[in-house]
């Protein structure tokens, strides 16, 4: 049985989006991992999502902990250093394999990873783990070859210049002739203005504990008894999407501008140099607060844990029995919110002419799957990938 599963982008149509993931739906993941514990349910999830996999195997560790009935030891905390390591990996490796893929009217380049010499973090997601040591040693080369290599500047002056769209704008176009993901977010730019699809941002996350502690214990009760949300979610009756431009930090920070496609788009990037521009031997309570992750019991052996990765919002919810074991479980993923058949992304492609696959190639690369995507025309035009 296939249970990655894959997406069809129809623009133009009613039905814009077409296909899932198995193993999101119908209990399967529940199945697999029934009976399991501990670091066997972590690795399994690893391997099924190992795209993303260090995000799967973190927001385990914690549903599991929150969920034991008889914990041994306290949680061991994992830095967060490691999941900002692991999320820069992940915008790097998007950058520089499924952008030039999403945008087939650039001239096919030679070497298009050159730009990456010299780059100390592997785009592999096969990389060995690290310690909280090494992740730090990693994201100081990153910063320096970020600042030597391509930006010519620290990485604190460019984010206070480069803040709004406007100024980004710019620096990717002088910058197009000489570093791809510029000339990528740059080509990408003369369309921002037609696609600026309405958003309503997935808001699960909250700074008021309060707040928090009620919105999980609805979500979890809502995945405990609809099998189907899981493949098609909603909140609070309606769709809403998630990534880079719904974290937590920016809830409260007041824009007038329009959430376009670009600007999902250049999100990544600006999160890579805000990823990167952080200083090791920062004492813990003035570390920014970049990436949440949290996990919270819900009921007898049940809990619910979150982490906000490199697509956007995963959630993991499980039920475990007296012994520990998994008798449920059942994940939420960035890509099924992003691509619900009645979302945000499936709207706008709604709103397109049918021929126009270069806009359904832009927004397909905006909202980010993490199976294969594809994007249809009319019989007269030949399919492309995504």
């Amino acid at each position: 049985m296939d249970l990655v599963g894959s997406y069809t982008l129809h623009p133009g149509q009613l039905h814009s989006i077409t296909g899932h993931r198995p193993v999101m739906g119908r209990g399967t993941l529940g199945r697999l991992l029934r009976g399991l514990q501990g670091e066997a349910v972590e690795r399994t999830l690893g391997q099924l999502f190992s795209l993303c996999s260090h995000a799967h195997r973190r927001a385990a560790r914690l549903v599991l902990h929150a969920a034991n009935p008889h914990p041994d030891q306290p949680l061991p905390v994992d830095p967060p250093v490691l999941l900002w390591l692991e999320t820069a990996r992940d915008h790097l490796r998007s950058m520089a394999l499924d952008w030039p893929r999403r945008q087939p009217s650039l001239p096919d380049q030679a070497a298009p990873q050159a730009w990456l010499h010299n780059c100390p973090l592997s785009i592999s997601h096969t990389s060995s783990p690290v310690t909280p040591d090494q992740a730090w040693e990693t994201l100081t080369q990153l910063r320096r070859w970020l600042e030597e290599a391509l930006l010519g500047q620290p990485l604190g002056h460019w984010l206070i210049r480069h803040r709004d769209n406007k100024t980004l704008a710019q620096w990717c176009l002088s910058h197009a002739p000489k570093l791809p993901p510029a000339q990528h977010l740059h080509t990408w730019h003369a369309l921002a203005h037609t696609l600026a699809p309405g958003s309503r941002r997935l808001d699960l996350l909250s700074n008021d504990p309060v707040l928090q502690t009620a919105t999980m214990q609805t979500l979890a009760n809502t995945l405990a008894n609809d099998h189907n949300f899981t493949q098609t979610p909603s909140w609070l009756g309606a769709c809403a999407e998630t990534g880079p431009w719904t974290r937590l930090r920016h809830q409260h920070k007041p824009t007038t501008a329009q959430v376009s496609a670009w600007t999902r788009l250049a999100a990544r990037w600006t999160e890579l140099i805000e990823i990167a521009a952080i200083q090791p031997h920062t004492p813990a309570q003035q570390l920014p607060a970049l990436l949440a992750s949290g996990a919270q019991r819900v009921g007898d052996g049940q809990a619910i844990a979150w982490c906000e990765m490199a697509r956007g919002l995963l959630l993991h919810w499980v039920q475990l029995d007296a012994q520990g074991r998994v008798v449920d479980y059942r994940v939420v993923a960035p890509t099924e919110w992003n691509f619900h058949p009645q979302g945000t992304l499936a709207q706008a492609l709604t709103a397109l002419a049918p021929q126009d696959t270069s806009s359904a190639l832009e927004l397909a690369a905006a909202f980010d799957a993490c199976v294969e995507c594809k994007v249809t025309a009319p019989a007269h035009l030949e399919s492309r990938h995504a």
